[in-house]
């Protein structure tokens, strides 16, 4: 299913490319900590070159999806105002993961990337920072194939219906948990291959959309944040989305409540967590299945972004080079 939105007169001000020049920012302070060890390190220093990129930017932005609430600082927590124009400039809502994979960048893992989604005012739900149910599958399959309230297998053999294939050549794409571990066991008992991923759900979302990759599906649990930096990506390039918030207890549902969530137990479809028009943003940290990572030759740092827009449905693939002191 493609969505398309009516162009955002309001993201007009806000260049696709600056976008991009914020994710690059982040990528590359997190790059120089790859492989070495220090989670924490490798995403403050993300953090804090995203937040000074975005503070460059013409606009009155409000964090909605972060990395936190304000005690929580110095991350860039939700309800955070950046931009050069806070209280004059256009109004714009900002889902970010300056280090989606912290773990991964850590280990040199793969598919390490720094994210960043803007919408107008109002434009991406305001999720907390807790657990998500997820399913997503790419585009032009029919509509709402996929459901939250089917079993694994009812879902997967949809999609293979739908796809013309049997279900034991469908791939799934989950995160490598032991949560999951039930979810793995159904799927490989009906023949379904299973592509498991240590970290970095984005990606995984993502990779539905690009048949380079053979995953079909993507199944299991992860942060809510994440489904919405997702669901924005997809809103640019086609494809569906099922998400239902996740709460171990009393506390998690309280902040949910916090932030304006009123049907605790709500099947979100993708349209609901990323309206209208919307700009994605990515830069790959480590080599992975979307992006390149970013490389070192000499005095120049290399970078590989891809920067979406939901109103054009335009992808741009976009290589950087950057002169380091």
């Amino acid at each position: 299913m493609t969505t398309t939105a009516a162009p955002s007169q309001v993201l007009d001000r806000v260049l696709v490319l600056e976008m991009v020049r914020v994710t690059e920012a982040a990528a590359i302070a997190a790059a120089k900590l790859v492989g070495r060890g220090d989670e924490k390190a490798a995403d403050a220093a993300a953090v804090e070159a995203m937040r000074e990129a975005l503070n460059e930017l013409y606009m009155d932005g409000t964090v909605v999806i972060g990395e936190g609430e304000r005690d929580e600082a110095p991350m860039l927590y939700i309800g955070e105002k950046v931009g050069s124009a806070i209280g004059t400039g256009p109004k714009i809502d900002i889902a970010l993961d300056p280090l989606e994979g912290t773990t991964i960048t850590a280990k040199a893992g793969p598919n390490a990337l720094a994210v960043l989604a803007i919408a107008d005012q109002g434009g991406l739900l305001n999720a907390p920072d807790v657990y998500m149910d997820k399913i997503a599958v790419g585009p032009g399959l029919p509509d709402n194939i996929i459901d939250l309230d089917k079993t694994p297998t009812e879902n997967i053999n949809a999609v293979a219906k739908a796809k013309g294939v049997q279900p034991n050549e469908i791939i799934a794409c989950v995160l490598d948990r032991p949560r999951h571990e039930a979810l793995i066991a159904e799927l490989r008992a009906i023949g379904c291959g299973v592509m498991l991923i240590g970290d970095g759900d984005v990606a995984g979302v993502i990779a539905t959309t690009n048949p380079d990759t053979t995953i079909d599906i993507y199944m299991g649990s992860g942060g809510a944040p994440e489904g919405v930096l997702a669901c924005a990506a997809l809103r640019c390039v086609g494809g569906q989305f099922k998400g239902r918030l996740i709460f171990r207890n009393e506390d998690e549902r309280a902040r949910a409540r916090k932030w304006g969530i009123e049907d605790l137990d709500k099947q979100y479809d993708l349209t609901e967590l990323a309206k209208g028009d919307c700009i994605f943003a990515a830069t790959g940290v480590t080599d992975g299945s979307l992006l390149g990572g970013v490389k070192r030759k000499g005095g120049i740092m290399t970078t590989s972004s891809v920067v979406m827009r939901a109103s054009s449905g335009t992808v741009r693939w976009v290589k950087g080079e950057h002169r380091i002191g």
